[in-house]
């Protein structure tokens, strides 16, 4: 859905092994220039921790997390926040809101 949307994306398993630590998926992201799409907290907390400044993360907290529910949503703020994501930022969405944080996070 992504990638007929516009968007260059590749899902973790076809670049990495799946029980990569989170840092490897980081490591990789930042020197592809990828944005991390993500269900999984742990990343805006790395994100914190290490106060890098990339690589950019997009968080989803929704409880219906199917293509066809999130698809259209994630898709729009893919979009909208665009500048923000190519220029380092955490934004967390949920089904009707969403929060901005650029990079790095002050700890």
């Amino acid at each position: 859905m992504l990638n007929q949307a516009g968007f260059d994306s590749v899902h973790w398993s076809t670049v990495g092994p799946a029980d990569a630590p989170d840092v490897q998926l980081f490591k990789w992201a930042r020197e592809n220039e990828a944005v991390v799409f993500t269900h999984d907290l742990d990343f805006g907390a790395l994100l914190a921790l290490t106060g890098v400044e990339a690589p950019s993360v997009f968080q989803i907290r929704t409880q219906n997390i199917s293509p066809q529910v999130l698809g259209p949503r994630a898709i729009e703020l893919l979009h909208r926040f665009k500048t923000e994501l190519d220029n380092g930022a955490l934004i967390v969405a949920d089904e009707l809101r969403e929060r901005v944080r650029l990079l790095p996070l002050s700890r």
